[in-house]
């Protein structure tokens, strides 16, 4: 219940205090899971960490929270890994960027999609600005590849969705992704951060890219819950479409958002103890709709 928790405070990062409901991250335990040779997930608190092991050195798929770096560190040297060389930050959320700093002081190359590092230094309301030596120094749009380890790593700037700088990374030779948040496992709705550039229809365009590089073999880390498959990431795509599909249909026939609220047609679709709600999914919907005219970034 501790990580649950933990988990809808950090996937609200630029809407609450980042010290909201702060857990005891001295009782968080690193665990490791090792999926395919060589590549690696990570769970604690926040995130999931994924990481690329091998004779080039360490690649850290993002860092959770400031607390846990050591025991991060850790559990890469508990793999028999060579300590992190390189960090790739899905998106800008506290919980997957939070041990920058710790990292980037120890000498660790951070990078991430441009939007990342304009929101990162910009900071929110409720997240302050972050210090130089936890920001990206290696930026992009479309994304990089990393040819480390006998496998070829594609770090894809997708189009977006979670929020407006979503990274997700294909291992070609190992064929195992990390989607970042634009995947929730088992999360019930997905967190569109409207305040970060999320937009619903840009994640089924991100996600329909996804399932292509994908195969029914492959083997999905999400940014939250368990490790799944394709036929998990298209599952979670339809629910999405069909969610969305409904909304739209309704916008269409002139129904206010008031109205769609409180007839709650997606009220059968929400998982009980959700993070996110039925309501506050079609609010992201109705917002998404109402932006649609803003075309995503490119692959």
């Amino acid at each position: 219940m501790r990580l649950v928790k933990l988990t809808a405070v950090a996937l609200l990062g630029c809407s609450i205090p980042a010290t909201a409901q702060a857990p005891d991250f001295s009782k968080v335990q690193i665990k490791a899971e090792v999926v395919a040779p060589g590549v690696a997930v990570l769970y604690g608190a926040g995130g999931n960490i994924g990481l690329s092991y091998g004779e080039d050195g360490s690649v850290l798929i993002d860092d959770q929270f400031a607390p846990l770096t050591d025991k991060i560190v850790a559990a890469v040297a508990g793999l028999g890994a060579k300590p992190v060389k390189y960090l790739v930050n899905t998106h800008w959320h506290f919980d997957h960027t939070g041990g920058n700093e710790n990292l980037g002081k120890a000498g660790v190359t951070i990078f991430a999609h441009e939007n990342v590092r304009v929101r990162m230094l910009a900071g929110s309301a409720s997240v302050p600005p972050a210090s130089p030596t936890a920001l990206p120094v290696v930026t992009y749009q479309d994304g990089v590849s990393f040819h480390l380890n006998g496998d070829r790593i594609d770090a894809i700037g997708t189009d977006g969705g979670h929020t407006d700088g979503d990274t997700a990374l294909y291992w070609r030779k190992a064929n195992v992704l990390h989607t970042g948040d634009l995947m929730m496992n088992g999360a019930g709705f997905p967190f569109v951060d409207t305040n970060s550039g999320g937009n619903v229809l840009h994640l089924l365009h991100s996600l329909d890219h996804l399932i292509k590089v994908t195969n029914p073999q492959t083997k999905v880390i999400p940014g939250h819950g368990p490790v799944g498959t394709q036929a998990d990431l298209i599952a979670w795509r339809e629910m999405i479409a069909g969610a969305v599909d409904q909304i739209r249909q309704r916008k269409a026939k002139g129904q206010t958002l008031e109205a769609v609220l409180a007839d709650n047609p997606l009220k059968p679709m929400e998982k009980p103890k959700a993070f996110i709600s039925a309501d506050a999914f079609v609010k992201a919907i109705w917002a998404s709709l109402d932006a649609s005219g803003a075309k995503p970034h490119k692959h």
